[in-house]
């Protein structure tokens, strides 16, 4: 079975239960999962797990300020993750127009700089549409995961 970290950037805590229901629902199926609250480089730099970023926008598209230390030193120092299998669960609200889930945008781009490799699309989760994000994440879950086993 695959080890999993999930990178969480979280402001009312909507992301951060949304990553605790992947969590246990992936634990069931015998991963291993790690979920990062307040994620450092030296997460990612020393293992080679599967990353899956689990975050909320906030302001006008912006990393939740748990994130934000990570993301700084993430696009800093660049550190290489050739290949390295990532998925992005964003969660926004789409009266912010261009903005919306700004935050999944920016973390996308910089794990790209790092080399890492995009598995499947990015799910986009509209407050505006759902009351239980991880409704929606559950099913794209098991779906990414087959695609990073491929």
């Amino acid at each position: 079975m695959t080890d999993i970290r999930i990178l969480v950037g979280s402001v009312y805590g909507g992301a951060l239960l949304t990553a605790r229901a992947i969590r246990q629902a992936l634990e069931n199926e015998g991963y291993c999962v790690q979920v990062l609250e307040n994620p450092v480089l030296d997460d990612i730099t020393s293992d080679d797990s599967p990353l899956l970023v689990c975050t909320s926008t906030t302001g006008q598209g912006e990393v939740p300020g748990n994130l934000l230390p990570f993301y700084v030193a993430l696009r800093e120092q660049l550190p290489q993750q050739p290949g390295r299998p990532f998925g992005i669960i964003v969660l926004g609200d789409s009266s912010y127009g261009d903005t919306f889930c700004g935050a999944g945008t920016l973390m996308e781009e910089a794990l790209y700089e790092t080399a890492a490799r995009k598995v499947g699309d990015t799910l986009r989760i509209d407050a505006l549409e759902t009351q239980e994000p991880e409704s929606e994440a559950l099913p794209w879950v098991r779906e990414w995961i087959a695609a990073v086993s491929i």
